[in-house]
C-alpha cells in the first residue's frame, strides 16, 4: 500500500502483513498508522477480529485484553 509511507520511514513487517489482508483501504490505512504504537501480535489479533466483522475499536479493545500492547 503506497499511500501511507510515514514520511521517509521504511514500512516495517507489520505494514507488509496488513497489505496482504482483505480489509478495506480505510481499515488498512488506519491499521498502518496504529501499528507504529503496537506489536505485530496485537496487529494480527486486530486484523483477525476485523475480518470476522468487528469494528476497529472493538478489535482494539479485544486485542488489548488478549495480547496487550
Amino acid at each position: 500500500m503506497a499511500q501511507y509511507s510515514a514520511g521517509k520511514k521504511k514500512l516495517g513487517p507489520k505494514c507488509k502483513y496488513i497489505d496482504g489482508t482483505t480489509l478495506s483501504k480505510a481499515q488498512k490505512t488506519k491499521l498502518m498508522k496504529h501499528s507504529d504504537h503496537h506489536t505485530l501480535k496485537h496487529v494480527k489479533s486486530m486484523v483477525s477480529d476485523m475480518k470476522k466483522g468487528k469494528t476497529f475499536s472493538q478489535s482494539h479493545k479485544n486485542a488489548q485484553k488478549k495480547v496487550g500492547k
